[in-house]
């Protein structure tokens, strides 16, 4: 049952708030959407460089980062993921010479990840094949109007689920 209980019964004490016909459609439309665009964008990636979205993803980050380098923490907060996964992710970009690890000096337990120069220009290499699947998969389809709503509604989303308590349970400090 779950969601899709379309009851138009007003919900009683401690009964959940069942989505409506039109909430369900709206739901289930993001999720197809989101879930054929990361298919998408992993099969352009793996096809054009031989990795996964994600890594494309941990890929920018650094380049974006001063010096091509970030701490460990960092990048797993900024791709929402476990230290574990980053650190399995990390070690594959490391075999292939993209990415480098180094020891932080002030924080015996910290590592950085840095970009090398061949992470460089496989990143350089792929971003225009990228931002074409991108481009092609959203931004062509939208209007100007539905773009800027696109991005008001999910900042409003993101913003929403970013927790803001201490002690949090969030994936990158697993």
């Amino acid at each position: 049952m779950g969601y899709m209980n379309t009851a138009p019964i007003p919900p009683s004490a401690g009964e959940p708030r069942w989505l409506t016909t039109e909430e369900q459609r709206v739901w289930r439309s993001y999720i197809e959407a989101a879930t054929l665009l990361e298919d998408h964008l992993d099969r352009q990636l793996q096809r054009d460089a031989g990795m996964p979205h994600v890594y494309y993803g941990l890929l920018v980050k650094l380049a974006e980062s001063p010096r091509r380098r970030l701490r460990m923490t960092e990048l797993a907060r900024y791709a929402k993921i476990t230290r574990s996964r980053l650190s399995h992710a990390v070690a594959r970009l490391e075999k292939n010479g993209w990415v480098r690890r180094e020891d932080c000096p002030s924080d015996k337990r910290g590592q950085f990840a840095i970009l090398t120069d061949e992470g460089y220009e496989v990143l350089r290499r792929t971003a225009p094949g990228h931002v074409d699947a991108v481009r092609q998969a959203v931004f062509d389809r939208l209007t100007p109007e539905q773009q800027k709503s696109l991005g008001e509604i999910m900042r409003i989303v993101a913003e929403g689920l970013q927790p803001r308590e201490a002690g949090a349970d969030l994936p990158w400090l697993r």
